[in-house]
């Protein structure tokens, strides 16, 4: 089978590996996302002699996914230090003359979930991301979705849970579902980290208040037929019981659907890949860059 190389470019570290169309992960490492050119330096120094035929890339955003843009293949916005306006497709290309597969981290994670892990089989899904930033991708169709640019599900706004006082922690929004809801957002209003709140802190109710409320906007428009949830704040497995019985309650039997009612605990689920998930989708972004080729 063919090689094929992928890249997860996260915020806080990159993961490369090698692997095969059909999903498989044959290699991988993982080191600190630092300045672009040190990290760059490792991504060059990993890919050296693997011999890939195509490479996915799934990137830490905003980024600009789209084809015939001035500014295709860059990370833009980002408040991350160093990598604003940075052409991450360019620095790839320059030393690894392959095709390139590129998107955002949350639509690959999306992508892999959608052929290989829990959504597979199914005809639409959506991967929501909830760590050091939130962000969703969506596959509808099997077609992951682009517009002016991508989705930004993560920087939506949420009805305020009654107890919480927070201002937010997103340097563009304050209070979106990122500022109140991701892993930095639950450091700062606990001064703890998330990780070490037992189940039983009221930390937990506010935030599946929060990702509810966002997962009933989700199913509101985009109907997916399953919702994924990964990152490290969804390591705690006790978030997934509340989060499903708030969601049902927001929806209030609106949407009749056995999968909402019936069979919910199948329908919002962790990744069927595990840490696989965005690798994976790297895999697949790379065999859909070589298809088209």
């Amino acid at each position: 089978m063919r090689v094929l190389g992928a890249i997860e470019a996260g915020g806080t570290k990159f993961v490369c590996g090698i692997g095969h169309e059909d999903g498989s992960i044959i290699d991988r490492v993982s080191f600190p996302t630092t300045r672009p050119e040190e990290t760059m330096a490792e991504v060059y120094r990993y890919f050296e002699g693997k011999n890939v035929e195509a490479i996915g890339i799934g990137s830490f955003g905003p980024i600009d996914p789209i084809p015939g843009s001035p500014t295709y293949g860059y990370v833009t916005t980002t408040p991350k230090p160093y990598w604003g306006q940075f052409n991450l497709v360019g620095a790839v290309r320059d030393k690894i003359d392959v095709p390139i597969g590129f998107d955002t981290d949350v639509n690959g994670a999306a992508l892999g979930e959608y052929t290989w892990g829990a959504a597979r089989g199914l005809d639409s899904c959506l991967y929501i991301t909830v760590g050091t930033g939130i962000g969703a991708g969506a596959v509808v169709g099997g077609r992951l979705i682009h517009g002016l640019s991508h989705p930004e599900m993560g920087h939506i706004y949420v009805r305020r849970h009654p107890d919480d006082a927070f201002a937010g922690t997103c340097p563009y929004h304050g209070d979106c579902l990122e500022g109140l809801a991701a892993g930095p957002a639950l450091g700062q209003r606990w001064q703890v980290p998330g990780a070490e709140l037992g189940p039983d802190h009221p930390a937990w109710e506010i935030e599946a208040h929060y990702l509810a409320h966002a997962l009933m906007s989700y199913v509101l428009i985009l109907s997916p037929q399953k919702i994924v949830m990964g990152g490290g704040v969804m390591k705690q497995s006790h978030l997934f019981p509340l989060i499903r019985a708030k969601l049902q309650e927001l929806l209030k039997g609106y949407v009749q659907h056995a999968s909402l009612t019936a069979d919910i605990d199948s329908y919002v689920v962790p990744p069927g890949l595990g840490d696989n998930a965005g690798l994976a989708g790297a895999i697949g972004l790379a065999a859909m860059a070589l298809a088209q080729e």
